[in-house]
Protein backbone atom coordinates (compact mmCIF):
# COMPACT_ATOMS: atom_id res chain seq x y z
CA UNK A 1 0.00 0.00 0.00
CA UNK A 2 1.03 3.41 -1.10
CA UNK A 3 0.01 6.19 1.12
CA UNK A 4 -0.17 9.57 -0.78
CA UNK A 5 -0.60 13.03 -0.37
CA UNK A 6 -1.76 15.82 -2.92
CA UNK A 7 -1.92 19.02 -3.29
CA UNK A 8 -2.08 22.39 -5.85
CA UNK A 9 -2.20 25.59 -6.15
CA UNK A 10 0.09 26.31 -3.33
CA UNK A 11 0.88 29.75 -5.42
CA UNK A 12 3.89 30.65 -3.26
CA UNK A 13 3.03 29.96 -0.46
CA UNK A 14 3.36 26.36 1.75
CA UNK A 15 1.35 26.06 4.79
CA UNK A 16 3.78 24.34 7.80
CA UNK A 17 0.23 22.07 8.70
CA UNK A 18 1.22 20.49 5.34
CA UNK A 19 3.72 18.36 6.99
CA UNK A 20 1.76 17.07 9.68
CA UNK A 21 -1.03 16.09 7.62
CA UNK A 22 1.58 13.96 5.39
CA UNK A 23 3.77 12.94 7.92
CA UNK A 24 2.57 9.74 7.03
CA UNK A 25 2.19 9.98 3.43
CA UNK A 26 4.80 7.84 1.23
CA UNK A 27 5.07 9.94 -1.67
CA UNK A 28 3.82 13.44 -2.24
CA UNK A 29 1.99 14.87 -5.26
CA UNK A 30 1.34 18.27 -6.62
CA UNK A 31 -0.50 19.37 -9.19
CA UNK A 32 0.85 22.38 -10.19
CA UNK A 33 0.98 26.13 -9.56
CA UNK A 34 3.97 26.16 -7.13
CA UNK A 35 4.46 29.49 -7.26
CA UNK A 36 8.08 29.40 -6.40
CA UNK A 37 10.88 26.56 -7.21
CA UNK A 38 11.41 26.58 -2.98
CA UNK A 39 8.23 24.55 -2.91
CA UNK A 40 9.29 21.94 -4.74
CA UNK A 41 12.66 21.62 -3.00
CA UNK A 42 10.90 21.44 0.64
CA UNK A 43 8.42 18.89 -0.33
CA UNK A 44 11.03 16.99 -2.38
CA UNK A 45 13.34 16.72 0.72
CA UNK A 46 10.50 15.58 2.65
CA UNK A 47 9.19 12.36 0.81
CA UNK A 48 9.71 11.18 -2.10
CA UNK A 49 7.66 13.91 -4.73
CA UNK A 50 5.70 13.62 -8.19
CA UNK A 51 4.73 17.34 -9.49
CA UNK A 52 3.86 18.77 -13.02
CA UNK A 53 4.07 22.62 -13.38
CA UNK A 54 1.32 25.15 -13.57
CA UNK A 55 0.55 28.07 -15.93
CA UNK A 56 1.75 30.44 -13.33
CA UNK A 57 4.95 28.12 -13.21
CA UNK A 58 8.34 30.08 -14.42
CA UNK A 59 11.72 28.23 -16.19
CA UNK A 60 13.28 27.00 -12.80
CA UNK A 61 10.20 25.17 -12.04
CA UNK A 62 9.43 23.77 -15.80
CA UNK A 63 13.13 22.58 -15.76
CA UNK A 64 12.69 20.06 -12.75
CA UNK A 65 8.72 18.96 -13.39
CA UNK A 66 6.94 18.28 -16.46
CA UNK A 67 3.94 19.56 -17.37
CA UNK A 68 2.50 15.78 -17.72
CA UNK A 69 3.32 12.68 -15.65
CA UNK A 70 1.98 9.80 -16.69
CA UNK A 71 2.94 6.81 -14.08
CA UNK A 72 1.84 3.59 -12.50
CA UNK A 73 2.24 3.58 -8.22
CA UNK A 74 1.34 0.04 -7.56
CA UNK A 75 -0.93 -1.13 -9.99
CA UNK A 76 -2.91 1.95 -10.70
CA UNK A 77 -1.77 3.60 -13.63
CA UNK A 78 -2.01 8.04 -13.07
CA UNK A 79 -1.94 10.65 -15.39
CA UNK A 80 -1.47 13.99 -13.21
CA UNK A 81 -1.23 17.63 -15.33
CA UNK A 82 -2.32 20.99 -14.36
CA UNK A 83 -4.98 22.03 -16.44
CA UNK A 84 -7.31 19.36 -17.64
CA UNK A 85 -10.65 19.95 -17.48
CA UNK A 86 -13.42 17.90 -15.86
CA UNK A 87 -16.09 14.80 -16.73
CA UNK A 88 -18.03 15.67 -19.43
CA UNK A 89 -15.69 18.61 -19.98
CA UNK A 90 -11.96 17.45 -20.20
CA UNK A 91 -8.69 20.63 -21.77
CA UNK A 92 -8.36 20.14 -25.14
CA UNK A 93 -5.41 18.89 -24.71
CA UNK A 94 -5.55 16.04 -22.91
CA UNK A 95 -8.96 14.94 -24.04
CA UNK A 96 -8.04 12.25 -27.06
CA UNK A 97 -5.31 10.52 -24.53
CA UNK A 98 -8.17 9.82 -21.95
CA UNK A 99 -10.42 8.50 -24.87
CA UNK A 100 -7.88 6.72 -26.22
CA UNK A 101 -6.01 5.64 -23.57
CA UNK A 102 -7.82 6.53 -20.22
CA UNK A 103 -5.96 6.62 -17.04
CA UNK A 104 -7.56 4.68 -13.85
CA UNK A 105 -6.60 8.20 -11.95
CA UNK A 106 -6.45 11.56 -13.32
CA UNK A 107 -5.27 14.63 -11.47
CA UNK A 108 -5.43 18.29 -11.78
CA UNK A 109 -5.48 21.39 -10.10
CA UNK A 110 -5.81 24.64 -11.99
CA UNK A 111 -9.19 25.79 -11.13
CA UNK A 112 -8.74 25.70 -7.69
CA UNK A 113 -12.02 23.66 -7.12
CA UNK A 114 -12.11 20.99 -5.06
CA UNK A 115 -13.58 17.96 -6.84
CA UNK A 116 -14.10 13.72 -6.98
CA UNK A 117 -16.13 12.53 -9.48
CA UNK A 118 -15.86 8.84 -11.11
CA UNK A 119 -16.35 9.03 -15.13
CA UNK A 120 -17.91 6.11 -16.07
CA UNK A 121 -17.45 6.04 -19.80
CA UNK A 122 -13.21 6.30 -19.86
CA UNK A 123 -13.70 4.57 -15.96
CA UNK A 124 -11.46 7.05 -14.06
CA UNK A 125 -11.37 8.73 -10.86
CA UNK A 126 -11.18 12.45 -11.61
CA UNK A 127 -9.42 14.12 -8.84
CA UNK A 128 -8.74 17.77 -7.77
CA UNK A 129 -7.59 19.14 -4.20
CA UNK A 130 -8.53 22.09 -4.86
CA UNK A 131 -6.00 25.15 -3.71
CA UNK A 132 -3.43 24.89 -0.39
CA UNK A 133 -2.37 28.51 -1.52
CA UNK A 134 -3.83 32.03 -0.67
CA UNK A 135 -3.98 33.29 -3.70
CA UNK A 136 -7.48 32.62 -5.86
CA UNK A 137 -11.04 33.01 -5.15
CA UNK A 138 -11.21 29.83 -3.22
CA UNK A 139 -12.62 30.96 0.17
CA UNK A 140 -10.95 27.25 2.08
CA UNK A 141 -7.35 25.58 1.53
CA UNK A 142 -7.70 22.02 0.94
CA UNK A 143 -5.54 18.95 0.15
CA UNK A 144 -6.15 15.55 -0.07
CA UNK A 145 -4.78 12.11 1.36
CA UNK A 146 -5.47 8.47 -0.22
CA UNK A 147 -4.19 5.22 0.07
CA UNK A 148 -3.24 3.06 -3.06
CA UNK A 149 -3.64 -0.80 -2.18
CA UNK A 150 -2.71 -2.75 -5.96
CA UNK A 151 -4.94 -1.92 -8.29
CA UNK A 152 -7.62 0.31 -5.65
CA UNK A 153 -7.76 4.10 -4.40
CA UNK A 154 -9.06 4.03 -0.93
CA UNK A 155 -9.51 5.80 1.94
CA UNK A 156 -9.82 9.22 0.20
CA UNK A 157 -10.13 12.55 2.87
CA UNK A 158 -10.40 15.94 2.29
CA UNK A 159 -8.64 18.13 4.81
CA UNK A 160 -9.38 21.71 5.31
CA UNK A 161 -6.36 23.85 6.13
CA UNK A 162 -8.34 26.93 6.97
CA UNK A 163 -9.98 29.90 5.06
CA UNK A 164 -7.88 31.44 2.78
Amino acid sequence: MTKIGLLSDTHGFLDDAVFNYFDQCDEIWHAGDFGSVTIVDTLAAFKPFRGVWGNIDGKDIRAVCPEHQRFFCEEVDVWMTHIGGYPGRYAVQVKPEIVLHPPKLFICGHSHILKVQYDPKPGLLHLNPGAAGKQGWHKVRTLMRFDINGDKIENLEVIELGIR
